[in-house]
């Protein structure tokens, strides 16, 4: 029996580390996204203005980015150190596309960033301009395949398992890259980039304007940021109503815990915290359909039937057929070589079951209840920042646009004390997804404890006291880094500085 504190400290290892790894890539994506306007601003209007403010947003980018991949790197490595039997049973799919964003998608980025960087006066204009979307493009590209990887954890598809290797195999490639989860998660993580991108450059350029320093500067950012991140936002909203479909879908038991929801049926209600609820808005958000029948955890457990006649078996009935699986699978290796004819028989009871193969590690049903606080809170966190930073950035625009954004300091002060609440937001959207499916490492087919590793727990513990220390080091190393770069400020123009010489 796997011990329970090996399984929490490597959970708490990997949580932490992605943890931090997620507060660098959204503000890379969305960076990339508002520079490349800039540059672009610059290309048609050929005023170096915007060329010295596209290049003042990169050097933010390139300091994010760098740190974002010392973190990602560490990531990928803790799925073969910490859960060597989940790379054991399905390294066949997961590595693949894990193995395409670092040989193609990773390779783009360094290629055309270091053009970026670098290229100023050295390549023509539309060639660097090329390159900084290219970058951009690359960065989003890299995210597709992390997220594929991630979106079949949630939603298994276009595999076999093969008892002979003891593995899940790939079947169908295409079928894993168009999952239709991993579709929706692409748009909704990347967009959520814009957002915190839009967020963190709208706060710091009101921290210029709070300060009286760069004013064109800074109103131009707003201006830029604002525009892609109400764009970004509300292309948030509108994949997390796909993704809210998904979830009700392929993972049920999330959406419940999401909504603290015990007895489900038609005309559902959400919860906005508990004790407020609107009727029937869960039943539209999870079905389009105000009559549609939503289970709870209840349900789930103990089975259920729709109006419709859809019949959802119940835990117990599950752990059932995932014991009769393992059951088959372990007469099936032992018979193989020996009894033929028993062997076919066991391989067919084990197609039979196999869907269920992961319920036969669960000792008892309520392993299948994530904890209920530690989603529902963090769904609300998540979508109240996000209406909220909406709202913001909507404020923002709009008296940018009427030339009031200088006089209004309560504004400024608001968007600058806003940027943390964009992290948080992203942190919170995560949290849901990763904490929602537990106990499943991956969705019906292998729970935690049977994907760890088979390690000292005081290692792990070690390790992730390391971890701890060297990642707020680096946190700590980029803030000082960026406060020093946003001190200094952009490039001033040649007039500005034969003013302050003169003077």
């Amino acid at each position: 029996m796997v011990d329970t504190a090996l399984i929490g400290w490597s959970r708490a290892q990997f949580a932490l580390t992605a943890c931090y790894h997620w507060l660098f890539v959204p503000l890379t994506l969305g960076l990339a996204v508002i520079m490349a306007v800039m540059e672009t601003v610059y290309v048609v209007k050929k005023d170096d203005f915007w060329k010295r403010t596209a290049r003042f947003w990169q050097k933010i980018f390139g300091i994010n980015f760098a740190v974002g991949i010392a973190t990602g790197i560490i990531l990928e490595f803790e799925f073969g150190t910490n859960w060597s039997n989940y790379s054991w049973f399905v390294g066949d799919i997961f590595g693949a596309p894990l193995a395409i964003e670092g040989i193609f998608a990773f390779f783009m980025e360094a290629t055309f960033v270091a053009v970026m960087f670098f290229g100023w006066n050295k390549v023509g204009k539309k060639f660097h301009l090329a390159s900084t979307w290219l970058t951009g493009i690359g960065a989003s590209i890299s995210a597709l395949w992390i997220l594929v990887a991630n979106s079949w954890m949630q939603h298994p598809v276009g595999m076999e398992f093969n008892p002979d290797t003891v593995r899940h195999e790939m079947v169908d490639f295409w079928a894993v890259v168009t999952n239709p989860v991993a579709i929706t998660k692409f748009f909704h993580s990347v967009l959520s980039g814009w957002m915190t991108g839009a967020v963190v450059v709208i706060g710091l350029s009101c921290w210029y304007l709070l300060r009286k320093r760069d004013v064109r500067f800074a109103r131009a950012s707003i201006k830029v940021a604002s525009i892609v991140g109400i764009i970004g936002t509300l292309a948030v909203m509108f994949t997390g109503d796909g993704s809210a479909l998904h979830v009700a879908k392929y993972q049920p038991m999330k959406l419940a815990a999401a909504e603290g929801l015990q007895d489900g049926g038609q005309r559902a209600p959400f919860s906005i915290v508990p004790g407020v609820e609107i009727p029937g808005m869960l039943s539209v958000l999870a079905t389009h359909d105000i009559d549609g029948y939503v289970p709870g955890i209840n349900d789930l457990l103990n089975g259920y039937e729709t109006p419709d006649g859809v019949t959802g078996i119940s835990a117990g009935e599950k752990m059932a057929r995932g014991d009769k699986a393992l059951e088959a699978f372990s007469t099936y290796r032992e018979t193989r070589d020996s009894d033929p004819e028993a062997a076919a028989s066991a391989r067919k009871v084990l197609e039979e079951n196999v869907d269920y193969f992961g319920y036969g590690y669960i000792d008892n049903k309520e392993e299948l209840v994530p904890p209920v606080w530690l989603v529902y809170w963090p769904f609300r966190i998540m979508v109240g920042l996000g209406c909220f930073l909406l709202l913001l950035m909507v404020a923002v625009f709009w008296f940018e646009h009427r030339n009031r954004i200088e006089k209004m300091r309560w504004l400024q002060w608001l968007s600058l004390c806003s940027i943390p609440l964009v992290y948080l937001a992203g942190q919170a959207g995560w949290v849901v997804a990763e904490v929602g499916r537990q106990p499943w490492a991956i969705q019906d087919l292998l729970p935690v404890k049977a994907a760890v590793s088979s390690l000292d727990k005081g290692a792990v513990m070690t390790t992730f006291f390391i971890f701890v220390a060297v990642f707020t080091l680096f946190l700590a190393i980029e803030i000082r880094i960026m406060a020093k770069a946003v001190s200094k400020g952009p490039e001033k123009a040649p007039e500005d500085s034969a003013e302050q010489e003169n003077s």
